[in-house]
């Protein structure tokens, strides 16, 4: 039976709505389900300058919101996704947040973030090299995890049409370069203003829960804390069981709710 109130999923920088597909049929028997994918990113809308601000792209998923007729929604994000769900929730727009490893989680002088924009700058310059040949050598389920290995643990569960759309999303966000260079963070919220929940995985490479999810831990005191075990920090992509699970227990609509 359905929530009467909608889940928004929010994806993570240089991708795009499908990194959930499938997670979506976990999840839309208890809520009605929208994804939409970010300004800048590929087949989201563009943005209007450079260099783009994650403030920009929460106004977008905002217009989306009232676009639909949606006041407050349940919201889900993984890593910019996530982060853009805790500051949709300080807009009050939010009834819960479920942000998978948020991004955001670092300090002002750039602790906790130089590790992981170097792996995804790598992960980008090599992907725009090999794109002529990603049709045949990512029928590989072996050469699938290990071009993933920095985001994901099992990127060898996806088919090659799935490994082939997130490169294509990979290279094709248009502001990538701006929000990897972005001062803004994540701000500390001392009193929540809604239910939320950080659920880090516990293999992230791109931003390690002993490094981001403290930071995440001191900025949302109140937050419930998490972390899932065996998955990397893209989790969708590693088991979207878990992820969906992880978010219903937090819209209180998983099987115990």
């Amino acid at each position: 039976m359905r929530d009467a109130a909608p889940l928004v999923l929010l994806h993570g920088v240089a991708m795009s709505a499908r990194v959930w597909d499938d997670v979506i049929p976990l999840v839309q028997t208890r809520h009605e389900v929208v994804a939409p994918t970010a300004l800048g990113h590929r087949g989201g809308p563009p943005v209007m300058r450079h260099p783009a601000t994650v403030r920009e792209l929460v106004d977008g998923v905002e217009r989306v919101l009232d676009d639909m007729g949606i006041d407050r929604a349940h919201l889900a994000g993984n890593s910019l996704g996530g982060w853009m769900a805790i500051e949709l929730a300080l807009r009050g727009r939010a009834i819960s947040v479920c942000a998978l490893s948020p991004a955001g989680c670092w300090d002002a002088d750039g602790h906790g973030r130089g590790g992981g924009t170097a792996k995804l700058r790598r992960m980008v310059g090599l992907t725009r090299r090999t794109r002529r040949i990603h049709p045949l050598a990512l029928q590989s389920a072996s050469v699938r995890r290990l071009a993933m290995r920095d985001i994901a643990c099992h990127a060898d569960r996806l088919t090659p049409a799935q490994a082939l759309a997130a490169a294509d999303d990979l290279i094709g966000c248009t502001v990538l370069e701006d929000l990897l260079a972005t001062v803004e963070q994540m701000p500390e919220v001392a009193e929540l203003p809604c239910p939320i929940t950080l659920a880090w995985s516990g293999e992230d490479v791109i931003f390690p829960p002993r490094v981001n999810g403290r930071i995440a831990r001191e900025r949302l005191p109140q937050a419930r804390f998490e972390v899932l075990p065996g998955i990397g920090h893209v989790p969708m992509i590693d088991d979207p069981g878990l992820v969906a699970s992880t978010i219903l227990a937090t819209t209180g609509t998983g099987e115990s709710g």
